[in-house]
């Protein structure tokens, strides 16, 4: 008997020390950061600043001079630095916890067109790779499933909940697409020739996606024998409700999938990766298109491509005036935790550093269409905000010492912090 309760004992402590965090409780009392200097997300920056939120929201935003009464709590903030939460875009996060472990992926369903699958209700809020996230202030992010053509539906929401309907911010937003591709890669495995080659089934493809939006665009518009859910779940692109996020990057798929979704009734389209966008800034800032560029941390494609492209091309298309943010959906769902990182590079190409900024706050909220309440240190917005010792884009001085979720003070204890603490007292302790 006392082996069993010993052994208990043991499952129940390791549990603890390994769970997540519990959610923080609503906001109740005032709180003021005074003296940090305020990176507002927007490309402006106040140096010796006062911010006030109440109630989940930000009710003040200034210069500390300013002879105006504080409220609440006062955390002194003088050489720190104050960020809006960083919003990361078309990841997976929270639908898998281990890629080799079947039972743990949720992200990827069967069938190749099933816009009705949404993501939302197999995320996973107590997920050890979602709660990785905050300590470096990648607070909201765009839950969206992969695979097939149409993948299925995507939603955005915060990182401290207890389970998806508190996790909740935007609902549906989205219908995330896999474009295919004009030229394939010869598979030397299986005994072609390396190199590229024209995808023969390129034009075949492109018409089962014609064929498909003309299919939804009809269903409901006339009774129907039988619902179709595929068809059904469309009707937000034709609506204006919901946008299209398409996934490709060469110049001529981004020109036909846009010329192909908006001849098909889809109002509002957002390509995701745009590897070769730098190329047709004009077609896209025609038609309004915003894209959600890769990650900087990367190499070229091609062996003819500058062996910068991937560090700069966010910069070509934020000086073409094209609306851009920075995301990492091709990559491993933990390195989301690296985007401001990832802004941080651009900066090295000669962006400005507020802008940067901009690349994975302001601009990413803009692109989610959640700017009306996140993205930006602005009064009336939620108070979802993060405090760093020094620069959050610097991967030495990205040290938060507080954040908040609508207000919300987080746990930016992880099972990463667990185990650095561990292993510091080890080393120390040899020393």
């Amino acid at each position: 008997m006392k082996k069993i309760i010993y052994i208990l004992a043991l499952v129940c402590a390791t549990s603890l020390t390994y769970a997540q965090q519990t959610p923080a409780p609503a906001q109740t009392e005032a709180i003021t950061i005074e003296g940090a200097t305020a990176h507002l997300g927007n490309g402006k920056i106040i140096e010796n600043s006062l911010l006030m939120f109440e109630g989940g929201k930000i009710t003040f935003v200034g210069d500390a001079k300013m002879r105006i009464a504080r409220k609440g709590t006062i955390i002194n903030a003088t050489g720190k630095h104050v960020y809006p939460g960083i919003i990361a875009p078309a990841k997976s996060l929270g639908l898998v916890e281990v890629d080799a472990v079947r039972a743990s992926d949720d992200q990827d369903e069967l069938g190749d067109m099933i816009p009705h699958i949404r993501s939302l209700i197999a995320y996973n809020a107590e997920s050890k790779v979602v709660e990785s996230m905050r300590p470096n202030g990648v607070l909201i992010g765009q839950i969206a499933p992969q695979g097939g053509r149409i993948s299925g539906t995507s939603s955005i929401v915060q990182f401290d909940a207890w389970n998806w309907e508190d996790a909740a911010v935007k609902v549906d937003d989205g219908i995330h697409m896999n474009w295919p591709n004009s030229f394939k890669q010869g598979r030397w495995w299986m005994g072609e020739e390396r190199g590229y080659k024209p995808n023969d089934k390129y034009a075949e493809e492109l018409d089962e996606i014609t064929s498909f939006f003309k299919n939804s665009m009809a269903y409901g518009k006339a009774a129907a024998p039988e619902m179709n859910l595929a068809f059904k779940a469309m009707a937000g692109l034709f609506d204006g409700s919901q946008k299209l996020y398409i996934y490709t990057d060469g110049e001529k798929e981004i020109i036909d999938a846009v010329t192909l979704a908006k001849a098909n009734g889809v109002k509002e389209i957002v390509i995701v990766g745009g590897y070769q966008a730098y190329k047709i800034t004009d077609f896209l800032k025609e038609n309004n298109i915003a894209v959600l560029v890769n990650f900087t941390h990367n190499n070229p494609n091609f062996e003819d491509d500058d062996y910068d492209l991937p560090y700069k091309n966010p910069k070509l298309l934020f000086d073409a005036g094209i609306l851009v943010g920075i995301q990492n959906a091709s990559a491993a769902n933990f390195q989301t935790r690296n985007l401001p990182f990832y802004a941080g590079q651009t900066v090295g190409q000669g962006l400005d550093k507020e802008a940067a900024l901009q690349l994975i706050t302001g601009n990413n909220a803009k692109i989610l269409g959640i700017d009306a309440d996140y993205g930006t240190l602005e009064v009336g917005k939620s108070a979802t905000l993060f405090i760093s010792e020094g620069d959050a884009l610097d991967t030495r001085s990205n040290q938060l010492s507080h954040a908040y979720i609508d207000g919300r003070n987080l746990s930016l204890e992880t099972h990463q912090t667990e185990l650095w603490k561990r292993y510091m007292g080890k080393y120390e302790g040899q020393k």
